[in-house]
C-alpha cells in the first residue's frame, strides 16, 4: 500500500505510529469523539475573517491569507499538548507549497488559549519532514498495524477502541 500523505498523517504518526497506520488505512476514527467533535466546533468557530479551509490535492489547509504578497497559513488546534506533532503537520503544508513554487510561512494558532506560534521552513524542518514521510510510508507498508504502546494521547484518542477495548 502507498500511503496517501497528509499533514494530518505526519501528525498522527508523531503522536502514535499505530493510529497513522490505521488512519493510512481508511479505518475511520469515532466520528462521535468529544474531543474530534470540540476540534471541528472550534475550527469552525475561530479566524472568521479569514480565508478557511482551503484544499490543495489532498491537503486541507485550515486557513490562508497574504499580506503584503506574503501567503501566510494557519492551522488552528484546540489545545498545545502537543506542540511537536501541530508544528510537523504545518511544515509538512509548507513543505509541500514549497514543492509547488509557493514560498509561505506558517502559523500555528490557538485560539482557546488565545496563543500563536509562527513556524518557518527551515532546512532542519525540511529534513524533518521528509524522514518522516519516508517512515510513514515504510510502516503502512506493512499488513498489521504497529504495536499498541500507551502513551499520553491514549486517553482522548478517537481511535481508542482499536487498542484498548
Amino acid at each position: 500500500m502507498v500511503a496517501q500523505i497528509t499533514g494530518v498523517l505526519l501528525q498522527s504518526y508523531k503522536n502514535c505510529k499505530r493510529q497513522a497506520w490505521l488512519m493510512a488505512h481508511q479505518i475511520v476514527a469515532d466520528q462521535d469523539n468529544t474531543y474530534l467533535a470540540l476540534g471541528r466546533l472550534i475550527d469552525e468557530d475561530s479566524y472568521k475573517r479569514n480565508v478557511k479551509r482551503v484544499e490543495m490535492g489532498n491537503l486541507i489547509i485550515d486557513l490562508v491569507k497574504t499580506k503584503r504578497g506574503e501567503v501566510l497559513i494557519g492551522e488552528v488546534k484546540k489545545s498545545s499538548k502537543s506542540p511537536e506533532a501541530a508544528k510537523l503537520q504545518l511544515a509538512y503544508y509548507l513543505y509541500f507549497l514549497k514543492k509547488n513554487n509557493v514560498t509561505s510561512k506558517g502559523m500555528l494558532l490557538f485560539p482557546k488559549e488565545r496563543k500563536k506560534i509562527p513556524v518557518e521552513l527551515s532546512s532542519e524542518l525540511e529534513k524533518e519532514v521528509e524522514q518522516t514521510i519516508k517512515e510513514i510510508q515504510q510502516i503502512v507498508q506493512s499488513e498489521i498495524p504497529p504495536s499498541k504502546e500507551k502513551n499520553r494521547f491514549c486517553n482522548n484518542c478517537a481511535y481508542r477502541e482499536f487498542c484498548w477495548a
